[in-house]
Order: C-alpha cells, then sequence, then structure tokens
C-alpha cells in the first residue's frame, strides 16, 4: 500500500519547535557549568548539536521507512535491547557514573541501553499484541507472556540501578495492554501488585527513602536530601510571568544540580517564566494529542499500538518530568523529551517522532 498523505505536519512542526527550543536551553543552561568544567562555554552545545543531527537523519528515515516492515525486527531488536542490558552491567565496558551503570561507551560515544530498551518493547509489544488480539484477555495466553518481557527487563534496568526508567516501561506496558482491550479486572489486579512492588522498591533502599521523605517535606533538609526540590521550587518561582531572560538564570550557577538535563524545565520556567513554562506544555499537549490521534486513524492494529505506544512514552516522560520539577513527585533522574541535554534520549525519540511520521502518512483521516 502506497502512502495516502504526507506526514502529519501538526506533529513534525511540535517535534522541530522543542528540538530547536532544546538547543537554545541546553547553552541556556549549560554555559556556566561548562566553563567551569572543560573551559568551553559551549561543550554541551556542541555535543547536543551532534546528537541533534543524527537524530534529524533517525527521524527522516523512519518516515520513509513503512512502518509495517519494523515487525520483522522486533524479535531481533529486543534480543539486542536485553544483551546491551547485560553489557552495561559489565565493569570496563558499562560507564560507571554516581555509584550507577546507565551508559555504554566508546570514546566520546556512549549509548544508554534503557533508551534502546523503551524502542524496542514499543515495537515487540505492538507485534505481539497484533497477534494475539483475540486472546489479549486471556490471562495466560495474551498477558502473562508480555509481563514475563517486562519483568525481565526491568530487573536489569534496576540493577544498573535506573529507577525512573523502570517506572516508564511498567506504566507503558500496562497502558499498551489496556490499549489491546486487557479486562478491567486483570488491570485492577496489576495496579494494585504495581503499588505493592513500588513501595517495596522505593522502601528498599536507604537512598529512596530519604529521596520520599525529603519530598514530603524538603524543608526539613534543606542543605540535604530537599535541597534539589527547594532550588527547582527557587528557580521557578523566581521566573514570574515573564521570566528574568534568556541566559540570565542564577540558579544554574551550581545551585541546581543537572539544569541542562533533569532539571532543565526549572530554568525554563526561571528565564521564560510562566509564560515560557505554559509554551512548553501546550506545544507538549499538542503532540500527545496529534499522536493519540494517529494511533485511532491507523490503519491496523499493529499501527494503532506502535503510535499509541510512542505517544505514551513521550508523554509519560514529559509528564514525569515537570512533576519532579514543580516537587509534584519524588527526584528522580528523567529527560524532557527533544528538549534535555542527553544523546541516547534524543536521537531515540526523534527516531520514534520519524516512527509516528511514518503512520501518520497511513491514516485513514
Amino acid at each position: 500500500m502506497k502512502y495516502k498523505r504526507p506526514p502529519d505536519f501538526t506533529v513534525l512542526i511540535c517535534v522541530l519547535i522543542l528540538l530547536c527550543f532544546g538547543i537554545v536551553m541546553v547553552f541556556s543552561s549549560s554555559s556556566a557549568w561548562a566553563y567551569y568544567v572543560y573551559k568551553d562555554s559551549m561543550y554541551f552545545l556542541k555535543k547536543q548539536l551532534l546528537w541533534s543531527l543524527f537524530g534529524i537523519i533517525a527521524l527522516v528515515y523512519f518516515l520513509n521507512f513503512d512502518y509495517r516492515r519494523i515487525k520483522k525486527i522486533a524479535f531481533p531488536l529486543l534480543i539486542i535491547s536485553y544483551v546491551l542490558l547485560v553489557l552495561v552491567l559489565i565493569p570496563g565496558i558499562g560507564v560507571k557514573i554516581n555509584d550507577a551503570r546507565r551508559w555504554i561507551g566508546v570514546g566520546f560515544f556512549s549509548v544508554q541501553p534503557s533508551e534502546v530498551s523503551k524502542l524496542a518493547l514499543i515495537i515487540y509489544f505492538s507485534y505481539f499484541m497484533e497477534k494475539r488480539i483475540d486472546s489479549i484477555d486471556n490471562f495466560f495466553k495474551g498477558i502473562l507472556p508480555v509481563l514475563l518481557i517486562m519483568a525481565s527487563t526491568c530487573a536489569l534496568v534496576l540493577i544498573e540501578p535506573h529507577l525512573s526508567a523502570t517506572v516508564v516501561i511498567a506504566i507503558l506496558t500496562l497502558m499498551l495492554l489496556f490499549v489491546a482491550g486487557m479486562r478491567f479486572t486483570h488491570i485492577l489486579v496489576l495496579i494494585a501488585g504495581g503499588a505493592v512492588l513500588a513501595v517495596k522498591l522505593a522502601l528498599g533502599k536507604e537512598y529512596r527513602v530519604r529521596r520520599l521523605t525529603s519530598f514530603l517535606n524538603p524543608w526539613e533538609d534543606i542543605r540535604g536530601k530537599g535541597y534539589h526540590i527547594i532550588q527547582s521550587l527557587f528557580a521557578l518561582s523566581s521566573g514570574g510571568l515573564l521570566g528574568v531572560g534568556l541566559g540570565h538564570s542564577k540558579q544554574k550557577f551550581f545551585y541546581l544540580p543537572e539544569p541542562q538535563t533533569d532539571f532543565i524545565f526549572a530554568i525554563i520556567g526561571e528565564e521564560l517564566g510562566f509564560l515560557g513554562a505554559v509554551f512548553v506544555i501546550v506545544v507538549f499537549a499538542i503532540l500527545i494529542w496529534r499522536g493519540f490521534k494517529i494511533a485511532i486513524n491507523s490503519p491496523d492494529a499493529f499501527g494503532k499500538f506502535l503510535a499509541t505506544g510512542i505517544t505514551c512514552q513521550i508523554a509519560i516522560q514529559f509528564l514525569i518530568h515537570v512533576a519532579v520539577v514543580t516537587a509534584s513527585l519524588p527526584v528522580t533522574g528523567m529527560p524532557l523529551p527533544f528538549i534535555s541535554y542527553g544523546g541516547s534520549s534524543l536521537v531515540m525519540t526523534l527516531a520514534e517522532a520519524g516512527i509516528l511520521l511514518n503512520i501518520s502518512r497511513f491514516t485513514e483521516a
């Protein structure tokens, strides 16, 4: 079947706006730290531009790559993701930063296997659910295989450890099962079981307990575990309606940790104010709305699941990032899609956008 229409223009514009906006904000938020550490204020900007180029190439490639042919690589890609998740745990191969092994590094080039796993799971689950669409309400035939794959992936990601990626994978899997037609009773059981497991994981490590208690009352430990949240709130509150001006953030001068990644939305709020933050939220809202519309109008079940999975992943990461920055959730490392600094996340998200755009070329309306 040939392409029926051009790619969804709204999705493309939203992605390009967020990407360009992100490049500007990465430079603005990272310049002080980059100069202090690397004696080059454009250090992070240069790398972000390079990753953006790779990401645009991936977007254009998948935009013109018939999404239905991706079925052929669903299982091999899943196996590759498992291999990468194992390799990252091996000393000498996995790069250890802040007591976590989340990257495989070769020279200046590094890959975060958890980012590859997200896309691999979306593709494989979409392929699997299309094949089992008539038995998805059967726990053992339709749901259990998906849960086993999800659980094994989450277990490897947790060993790194990378709790935020684990949460994204778990929520993403549940949402895909829901869209596929899972029974309501099964949903309740999984949500209950997931809640119990989440509590155990949160209380299983001392640093996670401290994060949770600091989230509930950050002012109790201003210079300790509550520091990140308080500095983020300072950034947002000082921005006011219009912000202090692009490049004039004070919190980026070593007050706010990881201002170019996990807390970039706080810098946006500080420099561009409430209106700048709302602008970003509106663009994401439009992108997510169009993504779900593409899913609804997809011509086959595989396209519906694939578009739903990609859109849900973007939505989940966006919501978690904003919630952390606004002290609505405990602090966790979650990049803002298309905007935060980071190679693996940016390239994989742009590749997913390319797949979503390709699906839009086959939509019914």
